[in-house]
């Protein structure tokens, strides 16, 4: 099982951005995927989570009206979408798989991450 995480930068605050995760290893259109971020210093934080059999998707309050996820089930890749972003969205995001083909069951596999930065 590989997920890599992909498209990360420098943007200014209100850019936006939209990050890639390419899965290998399994059949993504089995399993609900995540995305989740990490900042020096802080907690690991769910940001988003999208089903595999009804594409139901789930976010963070912190990121609600923001992020987008999505997924790509012939490509098996799955995206994020960030508009509006803000400095205190700076951490390395990472993309998971879950145990089970619904949200909340926590990581069972992920990645390296991309890193995001924030700043003007």
């Amino acid at each position: 099982v590989q997920l890599q995480a992909s498209g990360g930068g420098l943007v200014q605050p209100g850019g936006s951005l939209r990050l890639s995760c390419i899965a290998s290893g399994f059949t993504l259109d089995y399993y609900a995927i995540d995305w989740f971020r990490q900042a020096p210093g802080k907690e690991r934080e769910g940001v988003a989570c999208i089903n595999s059999d009804d594409d139901n998707t789930y976010y963070a309050v912190s990121v609600k009206g923001r992020f987008t996820i999505s997924r790509d089930n012939d490509t098996n890749t799955v995206y994020l979408q960030m508009n509006n972003l803000k400095p205190e969205d700076t951490a390395v995001y990472y993309c998971a798989r879950e145990p089970d083909r619904n949200c909340g069951g926590g990581y069972a596999y992920w990645g390296q991450g991309t890193l995001v930065t924030v700043s003007s």
